[in-house]
């Protein structure tokens, strides 16, 4: 199983993750394909996410049976931790301009 969630993407990229994968709601795309596939699918998200930010999941043999990357600016990274891979989250940004 393969998941991408997507946000504030070009048009061309949710296109072409439209080809490979089931669009199941807005930016979140949903496919079972090989690690070959994903990993040229993930090439495409790097090359065309402009200002946007997205995410890869995929089922795999670990302790949590899933791994997953992250890619764009986003409040949430990923952090490795006795051998799993868990969801750190940055400071939010402060208010500009002193408003709040």
């Amino acid at each position: 199983m393969l998941v991408i969630v997507v946000e504030n993407v070009p048009p061309r990229l949710r296109g072409r993750l439209g080809i490979w994968l089931v669009e199941v709601r807005a930016g979140v795309y949903v496919g079972d394909l090989s690690r070959r596939v994903r990993e040229m699918i993930w090439s495409q998200v790097e090359q065309g996410l402009g200002e946007g930010n997205a995410v890869m999941v995929w089922s795999t043999n670990t302790e949590s049976g899933f791994d997953f990357v992250t890619l764009g600016k986003n409040r949430r990274m990923p952090v490795e931790l006795d051998g799993l891979k868990l969801v750190s989250f940055y400071p939010p940004e402060p208010p500009l301009n002193g408003s709040s």
